[in-house]
């Protein structure tokens, strides 16, 4: 299996301005020189803390956030080189399910001309034809096709997020992220979302980059996780083999706080202690250490490198034995 996606030392760091000329004083650094790849077919499961810079490495990946520094290669191609003529057409094979089914959609937009709009700009499909195509999409995510004419106040959330499934797959991409697709459903509709996804790759032979804070749902769909904090991957594997043999106290900690159905089954708990450090301010050496209970003096200086400790799992830390 080849790599769709290739990502090396993506940075994304956001201008802090202040002072009576409104000058760049510090940077905060969402991303800060993150390198992965994604294989053809597979789903990367990325999960994290809120504000470890998931989301801003998704849109960051497909240039919706400009990086600061760093290669992104799509299919071999740096699409950090293209200008604006061919990101544009670079963007029908990659394409984003955003988190708020509510606000992703334009109120003012029928079903159809929102499923459409796509169509329009890049095959420039005349109306009849295009139609014919947003109710096959319609029906393809689960809706009824004379649900063209309504608009996104007349459905539930979860039928929302189908609307917003359909218009990602409209131009057949190669590539979807998706930033927390689910996270504002109710759980019985996450399922059903959740199993149009793993529906829609099979048949479409779609790449996902799924990005969740919820590790259940993460487990449940991702053949590889890459788990993020505070800008920086800490830890990346193979679904099973990251909650069976995480290495990262980060990762353990939070793998831990999965609850489990069994009332009668016990485990161990990681409980991180004090708060996120600020990214305009990262601390030195591992960012990890300020909360960690294994912290020794090496990580308070160097960084450590993120390396294959065996069979294509990563991870970041100075616990790791050569």
């Amino acid at each position: 299996m080849d790599n769709l996606l290739e990502v090396k030392g993506l940075k994304k760091y956001f201008p802090i301005k202040g002072g009576f000329f409104n000058k760049t004083v510090n940077n905060l650094k969402a991303v800060n020189d993150v390198s992965f790849f994604i294989k053809r077919g597979e789903t990367l499961g990325v999960v994290g803390e809120s504000g470890c810079g998931k989301s801003t490495t998704g849109r960051a990946v497909l240039r919706l956030h400009e990086p600061t520094a760093g290669e992104i290669h799509f299919e071999g191609q740096d699409i950090m080189t293209l200008d604006r003529e061919g990101l544009r057409k670079k963007r029908r094979e990659m394409q984003l399910i955003f988190q708020d089914p509510y606000s992703s959609l334009n109120p003012r937009m029928t079903v159809g001309d929102i499923i459409g709009e796509p169509l329009e700009i890049h095959e420039g499909m005349p109306s009849r034809e295009k139609l014919e195509r947003v109710k096959e999409l319609l029906d393809f995510v689960g809706l009824s096709p004379y649900h063209v004419r309504r608009y996104p106040h007349e459905f539930s959330g979860g039928q929302r997020q189908r609307i917003g499934v359909a218009r990602a797959i409209a131009l057949n991409p190669k590539f979807i992220v998706a930033d927390e697709a689910v996270s504002a459903l109710d759980v019985s509709i996450q399922a059903q979302v959740i199993n149009l996804f793993e529906e829609l790759q099979e048949k479409l032979n779609l790449t996902y980059m799924f990005i969740s804070h919820d590790l259940s749902v993460v487990k449940h769909i991702s053949d590889r996780i890459m788990v993020m904090y505070l800008g920086k991957i800490v830890e990346m594997a193979d679904s099973k083999e990251l909650f069976a043999n995480s290495i990262h106290p980060y990762a353990q900690a939070l793998l831990s706080a999965v609850p489990i159905a069994n009332p009668r089954s016990k485990k161990e708990r990681f409980i991180l202690q004090g708060d996120v450090p600020s990214p305009v301010n990262p601390p030195s050496g591992c960012v990890f250490h300020t909360r960690c209970n294994y912290c020794m003096d090496i990580c308070k200086k160097d960084i450590p490198e993120f390396k294959d400790t065996g069979s294509g799992h990563y991870a970041a830390c100075h616990l790791v034995k050569e």
